[in-house]
């Protein structure tokens, strides 16, 4: 909320947004942490309130189906609340991107430069390009300024005239204003130290500070006000740093799409749309970072087992040929997964990733019973018109019971809605639609092909 907010007021707001929230028959209880302690990845000031919300199980839920469709429903309701900036996450992942990029959200653009002003301008022009692109959700940019601040420019000439010194005007200042300790208070073994300062109507009130008396050395006192310029002002809140570079934050969630396909999109309108002076640069980060890396470990990987199989395969039928006819297998695989994606809109993630890596091994050890049962047929003196129509036949049941055991097995997990379903959706999802179209074509695309391959040999 507005840097300046009281506690009392932030206090107040917090209790209507809870009140709000908790009208929704599904939510269980809530509850408003206001400020965060200074132990911790996540230090705020009492600005920031943390509600967090307790739903009832999704059996007992009547108004929607599932977490998404609540988050909407409560966005919707609590939105129009002014002065107020509202980003939805769940604790472990609010803490995961606390961790990875320093912020509480999916995305976080960093604007990195030296002129706070710049920084908040250009910080604002990037906002408005991330408003217009699809999946863009709870946009703000970091709070670097708005703090109401008391500024007193000393006049230093005045200060020479009376035969003061900035030091001992800052320091009648600090102690009036901030406190000074004056003594000890024991309690038993525990000692507590004894502050003196303004009470708070005069700490608060500029007009109190200006009539401060400051002791000269001639003996008399002169007001504040003659010594130095004082102004109310709204300056600087904070200032971050990374790596020693001043940056300011812009941070957005992403909804109904993955984060890597936004950051591609958000980096390409952002480098048509906005030029930086020499100096500033925009560096992204959160959740995406760990999908770059996990996909940047795949491609390593992957590969390199790939190689492996091609390796065993040719040890096994030392024939190019029907390693082959065996790897084609994995984009007829590859094609039902991909469908079956786009069906359930699910999004290219880690856990699907995962599924088509299950799903290869499985493609690969159909085409493997398929093509071995070939070869023992041809050795055993059949044609190969009648090795390939006799083996499809032997193999057909060993291959449909591989299919279809693994996709009942699969299918709970693509029907549940409970708790960690979207982490086992995705993969289910791939390896059930990628069995359907492996199996199918399987027993058609590898038998025709096998036949005229050889046949053309």
């Amino acid at each position: 909320m507005n840097p300046n907010i009281s506690l009392k007021e932030i206090t107040d707001t917090s209790k209507e947004i809870a009140k709000d929230i908790r009208s929704f028959p599904e939510v269980k209880q809530v509850i408003a942490d206001i400020g965060y302690g200074e132990v911790g990845p996540h230090v705020h000031h009492t600005n920031y309130a943390c509600i967090t919300v307790a739903l009832h199980p999704k059996d007992q839920w009547k108004t929607v189906k599932t977490q998404e469709d609540l988050v909407a429903k409560i966005d919707k309701r609590i939105k129009n609340y002014p002065g107020v900036a509202i980003s939805f996450s769940q604790p472990i992942k609010h803490e995961l991107d606390g961790l990875v990029a320093g912020a509480g959200t999916t995305i976080v653009a960093k604007l990195f430069g030296e002129d706070i002003s710049i920084l908040k301008a250009k910080a604002l022009e990037i906002q408005g390009v991330l408003s217009t692109i699809e999946g863009a959700a709870d946009l703000r940019v970091e709070q670097v300024d708005g703090q109401t601040q008391v500024q007193i420019n000393m006049n230093r000439e005045q200060i020479a005239r009376y035969g003061l010194n900035s030091y001992q005007i800052q320091h009648t200042v600090r102690s009036a204003i901030a406190g000074k300790e004056v003594g000890k208070g024991f309690e038993g073994e525990k000692n507590f130290g004894i502050i003196t300062r303004f009470a708070k109507a005069y700490r608060n009130n500029t007009d109190s500070i200006r009539n401060l008396l400051i002791n000269t050395p001639d003996g008399y006192t002169v007001p504040l006000d003659e010594l130095a310029h004082i102004t109310t002002v709204t300056g600087l809140r904070q200032i971050s740093r990374e790596e020693t570079q001043r940056y300011i934050k812009i941070e957005c969630n992403v909804r109904d799409r993955d984060a890597g396909s936004f950051v591609e999109e958000a980096q390409q309108m952002v480098s048509e749309n906005l030029r930086f002076p020499p100096g500033y640069r925009l560096a992204w980060g959160g959740q995406f970072e760990l999908q770059q890396a996990a996909n940047k470990r795949l491609a390593v990987v992957t590969p390199i087992t790939l190689f492996l199989v091609l390796v065993m395969l040719y040890g096994s039928f030392n024939s190019f040929k029907n390693v082959l006819l065996i790897m084609l297998n994995i984009p007829l695989a590859l094609v039902g997964g991909v469908f079956a994606l786009a069906i359930f809109k699910g999004n290219v993630s880690i856990p699907s990733s995962i599924g088509f890596i299950a799903l290869f091994g499985i493609a690969l050890t159909n085409a493997l019973i398929l093509i071995s049962s070939f070869e023992y047929l041809k050795k055993e003196g059949l044609s190969i018109r009648e090795a390939v129509i006799s083996g499809s036949l032997s193999r057909l049941r060993p291959v449909l019971m591989t299919a279809i055991t693994t996709a009942l097995g699969l299918l709970p997990l693509v029907i549940t809605t409970n708790t960690g379903a979207e982490v086992q959706k995705p993969l289910a999802i791939v390896v059930i639609g990628g069995l359907v179209s492996s199996t199918l074509l399987t027993l058609i695309v590898i038998p025709t092909l096998y036949e005229w391959v050889t046949v053309k040999k």
